[in-house]
């Protein structure tokens, strides 16, 4: 009787246990984190964290936190919610917070808000990282997705997607408000925010020329919810008109800062549905150019931008502003190769301060192609030897050999950790041709070509070094020896992350993208096979040939490829079909992409080849 007694005791409390560890899943905050509220107070809103009126001050990137902190920062932004233990740390030690962005899959990087498993894969990820996060004590809000909707804003399966992963954040952590990030306010998206999500407690925004009338703009288009700038800056590249000589001007760092001030200004202050902002970005950028957007050199140095971000969070002017840079002037934006141009450059130091500056001078080959859709760039080339002379008034450059446009930029620095910088565009006109496609790539190759064959291979003539998208999660193994499809090895491919977009290009000469000659005269092809299977099989996966476009020197004579392959647990073969094609020079001879689809991607790759 005892023992039956103390097998029924038993049973109840592994009943008690197990009914506690189920909804300690629906069960929010604990004694660790923070308590953010959104409050109304007479049509009104504020944030409330902990008890306490907080006004966001902020700024996204990776750049340096106790700088950020100490120019009067108090919080910074994520896109994605992947290995932030050590940041969130971080920022609990310099006393920030953190809105935990939690990335949503774009329809231009291959993800479909009508695809069941895509979704279905996406929202686990999401509850995933609340579930990680929901209790660190830096934490402020969720940033459900960035810019999802740019490509897509009327698909309502995309805002129920929004809508669907903030009422899971509600319930599993009812102690942080919910807010999305947009692209703008262009069409009805404040509409359908407002309609479609009611879980959403904050729109997120991202403006830039915009930036000043953004507050008055949402009201028109019938916002009441409160908003967060979530990006703003100087006016981008999308939003700024070619010059006479075919490209973007870019303003003077101390220019910048004054955009940063107005929007400030106009649009973020309270005005009772601002509750702050987060100014990009912080540290630095390969977008458009090497400093179109940044707050920082790549050193650490501090721009003007961030100055003006100190005095309007602090409500004090910083000790040692940066230099003021007027203008960079030519006395010539085109020319033949070889011509001697005289660069004027106008900059003070910072305040009342006579200390010297330093100047560094840098000629480098404009972008191929500006895009306007945040993903990392490659940088452009640069050339050393083309700076005859310079100094801190001006330099005197020798325009290159090869016809196109190219950019001057001057780095200056002072004593104090300030900068400035500016950059100004010229053309080289009647320089030499890039050469054509037979003479870049030599004589047609002996069919059948292998790309990737056995292992690593020293001596293939295309190297696996284009990475693009979230390369850093990206990992590949040469040498795999699990089940390859041929021989001993082959070529294990792993995305690591849940969310962004990745891939690779197999390039010759390693590394370019287009700027120096080389790559195969493949001519007499007539397909590319390659051996492929998944981990797992149903992995979605792009598959590359020839990417690079006539808008570079040296660009693929033909581009192609397959689209959206659905990969099998078993090896598979696969061709492309390159008949008809002008293979006379292919610079990027296998490559392969792939957007995230909610968790960790592996696939295999063997025997590539041209035949």
């Amino acid at each position: 009787m005892r023992g039956n007694l103390r097998l029924f005791c038993a049973g109840l409390a592994l009943i008690a246990t197990l009914l506690f560890a189920r909804g300690a899943e629906a069960q929010a905050g604990g004694d660790k984190g923070s308590v953010v509220k959104v409050v109304e107070e007479q049509g009104k809103f504020r944030l409330v964290r902990n008890g306490q009126p907080y006004f966001i001050k902020g700024a996204g990137g990776d750049g340096d936190k106790k700088l950020l902190h100490d120019l009067g920062a108090n919080s910074f932004r994520t896109w994605g919610a992947d290995d932030l233990d050590q940041k969130l740390d971080e920022a609990q030690r310099l006393g920030l917070t953190v809105t935990i962005g939690i990335w949503l899959g774009h329809k231009e990087h291959g993800f479909n808000y009508n695809n069941a498993d895509q979704v279905a894969a996406q929202y686990e990820s999401a509850r995933k990282a609340i579930l990680k996060y929901r209790n660190h004590p830096a934490l402020l809000m969720w940033g459900i997705g960035n810019e999802m909707e740019a490509s897509d804003p009327d698909n309502a399966a995309m805002w129920s997607a929004v809508n669907n992963i903030a009422a899971l954040a509600k319930k599993l952590d009812p102690n942080h408000p919910t807010m999305t990030v947009i692209a703008e306010l262009g069409g009805e998206k404040v509409k359908h925010i407002h309609r479609l999500c009611p879980d959403i407690d904050v729109v997120g925004i991202n403006s830039y020329a915009g930036g000043p009338s953004v507050g008055e703009r949402y009201r028109k288009l019938g916002g009441t919810k409160p908003y967060v700038l979530t990006e703003f800056g100087p006016a981008g590249i999308w939003e700024t008109a070619k010059n006479d000589i075919g490209t973007f001007p870019e303003p003077t760092s101390t220019a910048k800062a004054e955009s940063y001030r107005k929007t400030y200004l106009g649009s973020i202050q309270e005005n009772g549905l601002s509750l702050g902002s987060y100014a990009f970005t912080w540290g630095n950028k390969q977008e458009a150019t090497a400093t179109w957007f940044g707050l920082l050199l790549p050193d650490g140095s501090r721009l003007g931008a961030t100055d003006v971000l100190s005095e309007l969070w602090t409500g004090k002017p910083v000790a040692h502003p940066c230099p003021n840079l007027r203008s960079l002037k030519l006395d010539s934006d085109e020319g033949d190769p070889g011509k001697t141009v005289r660069a004027t450059l106008d900059v003070t130091p910072g305040g009342s301060s006579s200390e010297p500056l330093q100047v560094k001078w840098v000629l480098q080959s404009d972008a191929a192609k500006f895009n306007s859709n945040g993903d990392n760039e490659q940088a452009p080339p640069t050339f050393a030897d083309a700076i005859l002379h310079s100094d801190s008034k001006g330099a005197e450059v020798r325009l290159p050999k090869y016809r196109g446009i190219y950019r001057l930029f001057a780095y200056v620095r002072d004593t104090h950790g300030g900068a400035a910088v500016a950059n100004v565009p010229m053309l080289v006109r009647g320089g030499e041709a890039a050469p054509n496609a037979a003479l870049a790539a030599g004589k047609p190759v002996t069919l059948p070509f292998t790309v990737y064959a056995e292992g690593k291979q020293p001596g293939l003539a295309f190297v696996p070094s284009g990475y693009m998208g979230n390369h850093a999660a990206v990992k590949i193994d040469e040498e795999c020896t699990t089940n390859p499809h041929g021989g001993k090895l082959c070529m294990k491919v792993d995305y690591q992350a849940k969310d962004n977009w990745a891939g690779v290009v197999w390039q010759s000469p390693a590394n370019d993208w287009g700027d120096q000659p080389g790559g195969r005269n493949l001519t007499g092809a007539s397909r590319l096979t390659f051996w492929a299977r998944g981990a797992k099989g149903g992995e979605v996966v792009n598959f590359l040939c020839g990417i690079i476009k006539k808008d570079k020197p040296f660009f693929d004579t033909a581009q192609t490829g397959l689209d959206k392959v659905t990969l099998t647990a078993d090896w598979k073969q696969y061709t492309i079909d390159l008949k008809g094609k002008d293979l006379s020079r292919i610079k990027t001879g296998f490559g392969w992409s792939l957007a995230a689809s909610g968790e960790p991607i592996t696939f295999y790759l063997d025997d590539i080849k041209f035949e």
